[in-house]
């Protein structure tokens, strides 16, 4: 009788597939040594992370400047909106526009009612 084996499982993934297409196992792999493969990639990898990383970093910092100019205009705008209110706001001001309508500042102050 024969004896009993377990049937290898061919796996089909991506790692499968390269390690078919390229040979780790080889002296030289596009005449590098397989066992530098691994830490030239994971070089490549970090290098491409740094290349994103600065990208982003310069983008933020022009947002960043962008936003600090709008931020001053209004703080101007704000300003000079608050003084011109202050201003407005005035009672020899307020006489001054309402004269027109024919409203005017009483010559003698309010007198107070009281009830006996």
């Amino acid at each position: 009788m024969d004896r009993n084996s377990y049937k290898i499982k061919k796996r089909k993934g991506l790692f499968t597939y390269l390690e078919r297409t390229i040979r780790f196992q080889d002296d030289s792999v596009l005449g590098l040594p397989g066992r530098y493969i691994f830490r030239l990639l994971c070089a490549f990898f970090i290098g491409i992370i740094y290349v994103g990383n600065t990208h982003y970093y310069e983008k933020t910092v022009r947002k960043i400047s962008q936003l600090e100019r709008e931020v001053d205009a209004l703080r101007v705008d704000y300003t000079t909106l608050k003084a011109d209110y202050m201003f407005d706001s005035k009672q020899s001001e307020v006489a001054k526009r309402v004269a027109p309508m024919g409203l005017y500042e009483a010559p003698y102050p309010p007198l107070k009612v009281r009830l006996k």
